[in-house]
């Protein structure tokens, strides 16, 4: 229970680092990397959430 937690926690500090990131240099092309990166950040954390 307490590592599935942990997970959701660092994920929404994480979206809120990249969201302040995307706020402060509003470029279309950092906004294509920080969406592939969130994208392999969600699929890596459910692919692994869910295992056990």
């Amino acid at each position: 229970m307490i590592p599935r937690l942990m997970t959701y926690v660092a994920l929404a500090f994480f979206l809120a680092f990249l969201g302040i990131l995307m706020w402060h240099i509003p470029r279309f092309d950092l906004g294509l990397v920080l969406a592939v990166t969130v994208g392999l950040v969600l699929w890596d954390v459910f692919s692994t959430s869910f295992d056990s």
